[in-house]
Parts: C-alpha cells; sequence; structure tokens
C-alpha cells in the first residue's frame, strides 16, 4: 500500500493532473479522508467540478478562483453524500447557477437487505451522510455527462454508499470512494453493502483503465493491480472470518475481537461492522448461517 505521507498537497491550491484536468484538495485531513478531499476540476471552457468536498468556505474560494478568464463551471457532480463529498454542492451551484448532479439522495441504489436492517433499527457508523442532499439531476449508471470538450460516463459502484458512482473519462477514471491507494475502501452497514462493492469492483476490473484519481490521495498509476489487491483483500478477511467460525460460532463483535487482535479496543465498534459488512455478504452466499433475526448482534456459524 502506499504511505499516506507519499502525497503532501497544499489545500487550495489547483494542480493540473493532465490537460484539461486540474485537482484541488480541502482543507479537511483526517485519519478517514487523508490529506483532505480531492476535488477535481474537468475542461478547458465548460468546468465540470467532480466531489466539490464538504462545507468549507476557504474551499469554495478555492474552487471559484481556479476558474480561468473564458471559463464557467457547467456542471457540479457528486460521487456519494458523504459529508466530506458533498455539502459544498448548494453552495457552489448558487455561486455559479451550475446543476448539481448525483446519483440520487441519502438513501438512494442501497440494497433490499440493508434496507431491511436499516428499517430494523440498524444505524449508520458514524461516517457522516449529508441527509439534506438532494441533486438537481439524477443520472443512472450508463448516464452520459458532457460538456465542451468532454464527455463522462456515469458507472454506478455502490458498496460503500448505495449512491456512489465513479466516473469514466476516456481511459481515465474518478473512483471517489470506491477505490483509493492509501487505504481499501469503508464499507459499513446499512449504508455499505459488501455483496455491491465486490460486484462493482469486479466490473470496474473488467475494464481497461490507464490511471484513477481516487476521492482521496494520490492517482492510483496501476489501477488493475490496485482492484486485484482490494479483491483478494476482502477475500482474505472472508477467509479468516469463515475460519474463525469454524473454531467458535459468535457474533460480529466476538469475531472481530478474535481476528483484529493487534486493534486498539476504541477501534473494535469499526472493525465489528467490518466483520458484519462480510457476514451479511456470507450469508448470502449461503456460507454462513445465523440464530434468530439477522443482526449484528445475532450469533453465526459456519453453513453445512
Amino acid at each position: 500500500m502506499q504511505a499516506p505521507d507519499d502525497f503532501n498537497p497544499i489545500p487550495g491550491q489547483a494542480v493540473e493532473l493532465q490537460p484539461g484536468l486540474r485537482r484541488i484538495v480541502a482543507p479537511n485531513p483526517s485519519p478517514m479522508t487523508n490529506r483532505g478531499t480531492n476535488t477535481y476540476l474537468l475542461g478547458t471552457r465548460d468546468i465540470a467540478v467532480i466531489d466539490p468536498g464538504p462545507q468549507s468556505e476557504p474551499h469554495l474560494e478555492a474552487i471559484l478562483n481556479a476558474v480561468q478568464p473564458g471559463q464557467r463551471i457547467s456542471h457540479i457532480i457528486v460521487t456519494h453524500t458523504h459529508l466530506d463529498h458533498s455539502p459544498l454542492a448548494a453552495p457552489l451551484s448558487a455561486r455559479t447557477g451550475a446543476p448539481v448532479l448525483a446519483f440520487g439522495g441519502p438513501q438512494a441504489g442501497r440494497s433490499a437487505i440493508m434496507s431491511e436492517l436499516a428499517q430494523q433499527g440498524l444505524a449508520g457508523g458514524g461516517e457522516g451522510i449529508d441527509t439534506g442532499f438532494r441533486p438537481d439531476i439524477e443520472v443512472a449508471g450508463g448516464a452520459r455527462v458532457a460538456g465542451d470538450g468532454w464527455q463522462l460516463e456515469v458507472i454506478h459502484t455502490p458498496g460503500h454508499l448505495g449512491n456512489h458512482i465513479a466516473l469514466g473519462w476516456e481511459d481515465v477514471c474518478f473512483t471517489a470512494d470506491h477505490v483509493m491507494g492509501w487505504a481499501s475502501s469503508l464499507v459499513s452497514p446499512p449504508d455499505g453493502d459488501l455483496t455491491d462493492f465486490m460486484q462493482a469492483c469486479h466490473r470496474l476490473r473488467a475494464r481497461d483503465w490507464s490511471v484513477f484519481h481516487a476521492g482521496h490521495g494520490a492517482p492510483i498509476t496501476d489501477p488493475a493491480g490496485r482492484l486485484d489487491w482490494l479483491i483478494n483483500h476482502r477475500l482474505a478477511r472472508e477467509a479468516q472470518i469463515l475460519a474463525a467460525l469454524e473454531d467458535q460460532p459468535g457474533s460480529a463483535r466476538d469475531l472481530a475481537t478474535r481476528i483484529y487482535t493487534d486493534t486498539p479496543a476504541a477501534l473494535l465498534p469499526a472493525a465489528a461492522r467490518n466483520v458484519f459488512a462480510h457476514l451479511v455478504d456470507l450469508s448470502g452466499k449461503s456460507k454462513v448461517a445465523f440464530d434468530g433475526e439477522l443482526s449484528a448482534n445475532a450469533r453465526f456459524f459456519r453453513q453445512t
């Protein structure tokens, strides 16, 4: 994996990545966002702003200041509705008149099993959903979004969040938080669905990409290799969970305690949510079963 310290941009500075594409990093560094959210400006006349970022007046001004003479912001595209990606869309739209495009609102694209878990009372793990977000224009997978001199293909990539999209620009893909170079993507029920996540990884892997521009961190110059790593990382965790269940049945928390032996106690709840995401996926594949209703507190065991 790439070390976070290898990527140390200046927040608010527009950096050209290739002709027609610039990146501005928002001033919101954290353990979950690396150096901050990457906002991309695509185009030389009509500018598409991809992921305007968190609520931040300095970042808003940085985006507006990056618009050069003869340019205008024509599209604002939100890849998903986490609080570090979507809140600045409305203020930027108000300042520029550009419409906001996204797959949908916070619950759009949520899988049936995750909708059921949410109805049973399972809440998110604190990742921060922009609950009031509504796009001006909804774009489904396969849609095309075009401006003067550029065209983007919308690729629905649920898993990190049901409404998550990637954007294909010729052989370049903006992968947002689905594929990142500095960390594996968070998949936390009921907002995240591991079955959907893995299917989306395989769909991206079937394409020939030259570079991934992620929601956080540096460009990924070996997209196929990174996807292989991400898929194998999840399969290795699955194997650990199945091996632990061979030894003894248990809840998601029990299994996390046994598997994440070097994890500080404060981080075990997040680890348990990750384990639960795998357990939901494994139950759907009939590799594990559980007592009573499906929940993080249910007792899981190997399916024979």
